[in-house]
C-alpha cells in the first residue's frame, strides 16, 4: 500500500526548506506563491493601520510563524496576538486575537484550507482581504471547522476587531 507521509510540526520545523512560502497544513506541506505588488501594497496599508492602532497593546507579526499543534505551521499575512514572551515558541491559537490574510491568487486556498484550520484551532477572528472581489471577509465565532459569523465589508468602510471594539479601522484598497 502506498500512502503519503504526514509531518508533525516538530519534524517539519527541522526540514531544510526554503525560508519563505512553505506552510504545513494538517501534516501536508504546501508551497505558496510569492506575493504580487498589489498584495504587498495592501499588506503594507494594513500593517501601518495595525501598528498605529495596536502598538503596545498587542503584538503584530507580519508574514511570520504561527503554530497550530500538532501538525500545522502557517505564515499569515498579519497576526495580532496577546503580548508575551515568544523567544522559545511561536504564537499559537491561545495567543491569537486576529489573523488577517490578503488574497489575490490565494483566495480559494485561504478560504477552503486556512480559514477552517483557524476555526478548528479556536482563533477568534479571521479577516480575508479579497483583492479580486473587492471586499474584506470577516469570520468570527469559531465552531468546529467553520465560523458562525461571516460579514462582508467594502473598501472605505470601517471595522473593529472583537478584541478592540473601540478601534475603528478603515478597510484599505
Amino acid at each position: 500500500m502506498v500512502r503519503p507521509y504526514r509531518f508533525r510540526l516538530e519534524e517539519f520545523l527541522k526540514l531544510p526548506l526554503p525560508e519563505r512560502g512553505v506552510e504545513l497544513l494538517e501534516g501536508e506541506v504546501y508551497q505558496v506563491a510569492p506575493i504580487g505588488s498589489r498584495h504587498a501594497h495592501v499588506l503594507d496599508l494594513w500593517t501601518e493601520t495595525f501598528v498605529r492602532a495596536f502598538a503596545g497593546r498587542a503584538g503584530i507579526r507580519v508574514q511570520g510563524p504561527f503554530a497550530l499543534p500538532p501538525d500545522t505551521y502557517l505564515e499569515p499575512d498579519l497576526l495580532l496576538y496577546r503580548l508575551g514572551n515568544f523567544r522559545d515558541r511561536y504564537p499559537g491559537p491561545e495567543d491569537a486575537l486576529l489573523v488577517l490574510e490578503v488574497a489575490e491568487s490565494s483566495l480559494d486556498y485561504d478560504l477552503s484550507k486556512k480559514v477552517p484550520l483557524y476555526a478548528k484551532g479556536g482563533v477568534p477572528e479571521v479577516w480575508v482581504q479579497d483583492l479580486l472581489g473587492g471586499r474584506l471577509l470577516l469570520f468570527r465565532t469559531p465552531e468546529g471547522d467553520h465560523y458562525r459569523e461571516q460579514i462582508w465589508v467594502n473598501p472605505g468602510e470601517r471595522v473593529s476587531p472583537l478584541a478592540f471594539p473601540e478601534a475603528s479601522l478603515e478597510v484599505p484598497w
